[in-house]
Parts: C-alpha cells; sequence; structure tokens
C-alpha cells in the first residue's frame, strides 16, 4: 500500500510539472500571436508607445482599411490558390506513387525509391536556378503555377504514403482483384481509406509548407496580380516600415488560413503522428 502511495505521488508531481512546463510552452508560443492580433486593432500611437497596452482599450479597424487599400484579398487569393492546388495534388500524386512504390513490383523499384530518398537531402535552394528556367521554358513563369508545380513531386510526402502504404494487407489486395476490381477502384475503395490517416497529415505538412515557402514565391512572382500574402506584407514593410499596426493586420490576416487547415485536418494529423510512431 504504502508502494501504490509513492507511486501515486510521483505520478501526480509528475503531471502537475508536465501540465505547468506544458502551459508556459504553450503560452510562449500563443503570446506572439496574441500582440499580433491585438497590436492591428491599435492606432500607431498606442503601438509606439512607451508603455504597452496589452490589451487595445480603443480598438480600431483603421490599419484593416488600409490593408484592404492595398491589393491585400488578391494577395490572400493567390496564397490560398496556391496552398490548396499544391496541397490536393500533393496528396493524390504521393498517395498514388506511395502504393505503387509499396505494394508494386516492377524494375528499378528499389533505384527509384533510392532517388527520392537522395532528393529529400537537397536543400530547395540548390535546385531553384534549374526550376526558374524550367518555368520560363514553359512560360510559366510570374504565375502561380511556377510556385505550384514544383511542389507536387515533393520527395517527403511520397516517402511518407509509402511508409503508410506499407500497413495495407496485402491478402486484402489480393481478395478484391479476384472480385474482379480494376486498379482505379482498388486504390479508390482499399487504399484511400486506409491511409487516410497519413493523407491528413500529409495535407496539412504540404499547405504549411507551400504557404511559408518564401524563398520561391520571391524567385517565381514578381508583378503585382500574382503576389502572395508573404510578399505582400514584406513589400509592405520596405514601403511603410513603421506603420506597425499595417504591418500586423496583414500578419493576422496571413494566420487565418493556416490555422483553419489544421483545425479541419488535426484529427486526421493526430492518427497520423501515432500510426507512424507505433509503426516506428
Amino acid at each position: 500500500m504504502e508502494k501504490t502511495k509513492k507511486k501515486a505521488g510521483k505520478l501526480s508531481i509528475y503531471k502537475v510539472v508536465t501540465v505547468i512546463i506544458l502551459v508556459v510552452l504553450a503560452f510562449l508560443f500563443i503570446f506572439p500571436v496574441y500582440w499580433i492580433v491585438t497590436g492591428s486593432f491599435k492606432d500607431a500611437m498606442t503601438i509606439n508607445a512607451a508603455k504597452p497596452q496589452w490589451f487595445p482599450l480603443n480598438p480600431t479597424m483603421i490599419n484593416y482599411e488600409k490593408l484592404f487599400g492595398n491589393p491585400a484579398l488578391r494577395w490572400l487569393f493567390n496564397s490560398v490558390a496556391i496552398a490548396v492546388i499544391a496541397m490536393g495534388l500533393t496528396c493524390l500524386t504521393a498517395s498514388m506513387a506511395g502504393y505503387a512504390l509499396a505494394k508494386k513490383r516492377f524494375v528499378g523499384q528499389t533505384i527509384l525509391f533510392s532517388i527520392f530518398i537522395c532528393a529529400m537531402a537537397l536543400p530547395k535552394q540548390v535546385v531553384l536556378v534549374p526550376l526558374l528556367k524550367e518555368m520560363s521554358f514553359l512560360n510559366l513563369h510570374d504565375t502561380i503555377w511556377a510556385v505550384i508545380l514544383p511542389t507536387v513531386g515533393w520527395p517527403f510526402g511520397i516517402f511518407l504514403m509509402k511508409q503508410f502504404s506499407e500497413t495495407i494487407p496485402t491478402e486484402m489486395l489480393e481478395a478484391v482483384r479476384i472480385d474482379g476490381a480494376g486498379e482505379v477502384q482498388t486504390f479508390l475503395t482499399i487504399v484511400l481509406p486506409i491511409v487516410k490517416p497519413g493523407i491528413g497529415a500529409l495535407a496539412i505538412f504540404t499547405f504549411i509548407s507551400t504557404w511559408n515557402d518564401y524563398f520561391l514565391q520571391l524567385i517565381m512572382l514578381n508583378s503585382q496580380s500574382t503576389l502572395t500574402i508573404s510578399l505582400g506584407i514584406a513589400k509592405l514593410q520596405a514601403e511603410m516600415s513603421n506603420d506597425f499596426g499595417l504591418i500586423m493586420a496583414g500578419a493576422a490576416l496571413g494566420a487565418i488560413p493556416i490555422i483553419a487547415i489544421f483545425l479541419m485536418f488535426q484529427k486526421y494529423f493526430t492518427q497520423g503522428i501515432t500510426m507512424g510512431a507505433v509503426k516506428g
């Protein structure tokens, strides 16, 4: 009994310490977001005051009015379109390629998978010049497709979906083929439901990676009509470096889609991470 009580006491202390650490870390991560959002509703005098105002006592929409005076909605639309299309195409192609590498047998399979693994080790900056020349040759430079297409063949996505496809029972695939199902029907009815957690995790990874890929966007996009919200905010910082309220409003606007996507796919993301940890 005494040992049980001691263990219970140790566990309770461990839980308390763990909760305190998590709360502190959560506060450290959330506070910058809170400061940006509240700062977007402050005027210039309040933001630049020597004594910080932790909550806007006299909230104003002037920063958002100035932001929408710029083509901010167009920038936001471009960012959302790029991230959503890249996310959908990457999840589709990666799930198909991962399934083929995991459950099909063909000549050069091992070599092909090794190429994908090696490609994961290459930083994107190394292939930017070839990508730029390729997009220029295809007349896609300064269009959103110049940012989308290089993302679709993401080696990490193929690697991730191959690992999930390894969990598909081979006997189930054989049984479906005996029943007369074709490859497309097998993929849609058997493969996709099983690897759905992996697709959810990949969707979040792809969306965030594409949304935050400032360097590729900077190289591929030049004109005002094709700028993303990241490039637009950087432009505002260069032109209006002292207008912190306007910059905070742009940053707050740009954070909304990422938060929405994470909340939508959070369930599958958690399942994907858990399955990956158990498999490992």
